[in-house]
C-alpha cells in the first residue's frame, strides 16, 4: 500500500517560489510514474507535471519554464519547484502515484492509484 504526504504550501507573492514535497512511503519513487496535479473549488482537477521510471518529465503548458519536477531517492521523496507563480497557480496540490514504471501511454494525467491529501499554495 502506497501512502503519500505533501507538505510545502503556503501563501506567497506573484513571482515567488515556493518547493512542495510528497514522501512517499510503501514503495520506491525512483521507479515509477508520479504526477502532481492541482485543483480550484469549482473547477477540474488539473495535470501540473509527471516523471516516469526512466526520469521523462511532461508539464503542463501552463507551467513549462516554471515549475521542475524532481525526485531524491534516498528519501523517497518527489519535488515540485515552483518559480515565477502567478495568481492563477492558486489551488490544492496533489501528489499521484501510478503503480506502472511509464506514466500512462494515452496521457500521464491519467491512471494514477493512489493520491495526497494536498497542500495548499494561494498566490497573491
Amino acid at each position: 500500500h502506497v501512502q503519500l504526504v505533501e507538505s510545502g504550501g503556503g501563501s506567497v507573492q506573484a513571482g515567488g517560489s515556493l518547493k512542495l514535497s510528497c514522501e512517499v512511503s510503501g514503495y520506491t519513487v525512483g521507479r515509477y510514474c508520479m504526477g502532481w496535479f492541482r485543483q480550484v473549488p469549482g473547477k477540474e482537477r488539473e495535470g501540473v507535471g509527471a516523471v516516469d521510471g526512466e526520469g521523462t518529465l511532461r508539464y503542463a503548458d501552463s507551467v513549462e519554464g516554471r515549475f521542475t519536477i524532481s525526485r531524491d531517492n534516498a528519501k523517497n521523496t518527489l519535488y515540485l519547484e515552483m518559480n515565477s507563480l502567478k495568481p492563477e497557480d492558486t489551488g490544492m496540490y496533489y501528489c499521484a502515484f501510478r503503480h506502472g514504471y511509464y506514466c500512462y501511454s494515452e496521457s500521464w494525467t491519467r491512471g494514477y492509484n493512489y493520491w495526497g491529501q494536498g497542500t495548499q499554495v494561494t498566490v497573491s
